[in-house]
């Protein structure tokens, strides 16, 4: 018997492969809340499939989102990363990952960690919502506004309150998954 999915990602063996593994399991280390940042940065505005489909290129890219060198990128990377085909080529986000990984590291500094700053509006508990059918999920909550005004005021671009309930959504802070879903009950 096939398992019941959420009905966004089914059809495309690459988005159920996130969706059965990945999606809504709750992280808490630096490394892949980091990643998840980037990667929904590079997405607004765009089919987080387009995303998805490219993230061992922007692996490859971005040094595996190790923001320590991120950070020191110079203009001359920066201009390299804007000819790679295999990535998003927007001068604005190229730049915010750069911005963002310094941000990212003065948060560390501040909290001890960017998992002890980003779960603290959670009280380090996922928020397991009750939806029925995807369609139905929320783009923004008053929550993913709170934090996307701190995270702003921190220095961080591309982090509206659209792109920070989506990574809500991916690193398990909120579980989204539709209550028939299978992995529902799992994460």
């Amino acid at each position: 018997m096939d398992k019941h999915r959420c009905g966004w990602c089914e059809g495309d063996t690459l988005y159920e492969a996130y969706h059965d593994e990945e999606w809504g399991v709750p992280v808490k280390d630096d490394e892949t809340l980091f990643e998840f940042l980037i990667l929904e940065t590079f997405q607004a505005g765009l089919s987080w499939i387009t995303i998805l489909r490219k993230r061992e290129n922007f692996r490859q890219a971005f040094d595996h989102f190790d923001y320590k060198k991120i950070a020191k990128y110079n203009q001359a990377r920066i201009d390299t990363l804007l000819q790679d085909p295999g990535i998003v080529r927007n001068k604005l986000k190229v730049n915010a990952t750069v911005t963002n990984a310094i941000a990212f590291m003065e948060v560390q500094k501040e909290f001890g960690s960017f998992s002890e700053y980003i779960w603290g509006f959670t009280d380090h508990k996922p928020i397991k919502n009750e939806l029925k059918n995807y369609k139905n999920a929320p783009a923004t909550t008053e929550l993913s506004d709170t934090i996307s005004k701190d995270l702003k005021k921190r220095g961080f671009k591309f982090v509206g309150s659209t792109v920070i309930y989506a990574h809500m959504q991916a690193t398990g802070m909120v579980n989204d998954h539709e209550v028939n879903c299978f992995r529902y009950h799992e994460v």
